[in-house]
Formats: structure tokens, C-alpha cells, sequence
């Protein structure tokens, strides 16, 4: 397959199909186990399975970005932290 009409690497691919397979994850979620009763965590806010997918997608992003600021190691390290803080997110948020 030709990504190159819009310079993109395999990598940049991977990337946008993984949130694609979250969201369809998240569908199937609502599928079989529908409302996913709001709740208060420790932000002190009410959110839903949709908002704390959101809260994590976005963390993500900032914690790659920092991660490359601050540091010259390899990005893996950022992708376990993410995905740490999104367990999180889901778990207490």
C-alpha cells in the first residue's frame, strides 16, 4: 500500500489505526454493556467511558511530547507510562 501521498510512514499508520481500534473497542463496549453509568473519581468531576478515553488519548500526547522535550531515550518508555496513566484513568478516574 502507497502512503506516500501524504508522507506518511508505517509507523504514522499503526498509530491511526490503534485509535481507530479503540474507538471500534469502545463501540462494542456500549454494544454489550450500554450506559456505562457516569462516576465521580478523583478529579471531582463526573465522566463516562467516552470521557475518560479522551482524558487518556490527550495525556498521551502530552506525555510523548514532554517525553521528547525532556529526554533524549527512546519513546517506548513514554508508551508505558501512557499506557499506565490510562489504566489509571480508567480505573479511578
Amino acid at each position: 500500500m502507497d502512503l506516500t501521498w501524504m508522507a506518511w510512514t508505517w509507523q504514522t499508520a499503526i498509530f491511526f489505526a490503534m485509535i481507530a481500534l479503540m474507538l471500534l473497542g469502545m463501540m462494542v463496549w456500549e454494544y454489550v454493556s450500554p450506559g456505562g453509568a457516569p462516576r465521580v473519581g478523583v478529579l471531582r468531576f463526573e465522566t463516562t467511558r467516552g470521557d475518560r478515553l479522551f482524558i487518556s488519548l490527550l495525556a498521551t500526547a502530552y506525555i510523548h511530547l514532554g517525553w521528547l522535550a525532556l529526554t533524549d531515550v527512546s519513546l517506548w518508555g513514554a508508551t508505558i507510562v501512557s499506557i499506565a496513566f490510562a489504566v489509571a484513568v480508567f480505573r479511578w478516574v
